[in-house]
């Protein structure tokens, strides 16, 4: 009897000691980050940016797997299901975290039970551009001829339930002007139409079309934060445009599966806050239209989106946003 206990025994100190030695090797084979939008995006220049510097820090590939479709919810839900070995991660922006849930049916996950909160990463501000030929040059001047059009006008997204739907929807409502949403698979389908003069309006995160602002190939009317974005200081807000307490934008933020061991969680977390707090990868973020925010721990990341799920959920309610079918 003693004979079998100690077996036992030294067996489980075995299984343990393996199991601390593999956490201690992670990562030991290239690992996944799935992002649910297409290249050209806010989130796809983010993740790039953020992989390639986990690559170099952790001596293995971060590979990027875009995973594009319902508004950023088909990627969430193929890292839901994946093995929660660390292998397979999934940075998402707010959209199917926060918006989706509250506004499409039969998504295939929780956004609050079926992940491992890592941490925040940045908050995109969004910012509405039109053509350069347009008459407007402010957004108030913009919404006055609107309402003078005799047919609701048509504004780009990144698809139904994104973040670019809802802030427009939301700055529509409060305007009092009908206006049309045409969805697009990606920012950049949607900026190229604005450029050719085939879609009126877009609004979009200030990191996919900053560049084609800074090229003159777009013109920027606001931006959806409560103060100028130090990212460009030239352009004015929504707020001092007519709308008070107008700030709608999206966060991206570094989850695991459900059931991610925590100490891959707080070496994650570890490594994600080193390379934001990089004067040089800063200073990519900011080029790229994105503002660094870091969460001090991940139980904080995971209070912020549920309380931030909740929020939106009341301003989906309280604008009569529909549900809408996938």
């Amino acid at each position: 009897m003693k004979l079998n206990c100690l077996i036992k025994f030294f067996g489980l100190v075995f299984l343990a000691s393996n199991a601390i030695v593999a956490l201690a090797a992670y990562p030991d084979r290239p690992v996944t980050i799935i992002i649910g939008f297409p290249p050209g995006t806010g989130t796809d220049t983010v993740t790039r940016i953020m992989a390639d510097r986990l690559s170099q820090r952790m001596g293995q590939q971060f590979l990027v797997d875009n995973k594009v479709g319902v508004a950023g919810s088909i990627g969430a839900g193929i890292a839901a299901k994946a093995k929660p070995d660390g292998y397979t991660l999934l940075v998402s922006a707010s959209a199917p975290m926060s918006i989706n849930p509250h506004i499409y049916k039969n998504l295939t996950y929780n956004p609050l039970t079926d992940f491992t909160p890592i941490g925040m990463l940045v908050w995109l501000p969004y910012l509405m551009v039109v053509n350069p030929n347009d008459p407007a040059n402010t957004l108030q001047q913009f919404l006055a001829n609107a309402q003078k059009s005799s047919t609701p006008v048509s504004y780009g997204s990144t698809g139904n339930g994104a973040t670019s739907n809802l802030v427009m929807s939301v700055l529509a409502k409060r305007a009092g002007v009908e206006m049309t949403q045409i969805p697009y698979k990606g920012s950049s389908q949607a900026q190229a139409d604005v450029i050719g003069g085939q879609l009126p309006v877009t609004f979009d995160t200030l990191s996919s079309s900053i560049a084609m602002v800074r090229a003159g190939k777009l013109k920027p009317l606001a931006v959806a934060t409560l103060k100028r974005t130090e990212l460009a200081p030239e352009i004015p807000t929504v707020v001092e445009q007519g709308f008070p307490g107008f700030e709608i934008g999206a966060w991206l933020g570094l989850f695991g599966p459900l059931g991610l061991p925590p100490a891959i969680q707080k070496t994650l977390l570890n490594e994600i806050n080193a390379i934001l707090q990089e004067p040089e990868t800063r200073a990519k973020l900011a080029k790229s239209g994105a503002e660094v925010r870091m969460s001090a721990n991940s139980g904080e990341f995971a209070l912020f989106i549920k309380n931030d799920n909740e929020n939106t959920g009341k301003l989906i309610r309280d604008f009569n946003i529909k549900p809408m079918e996938q």
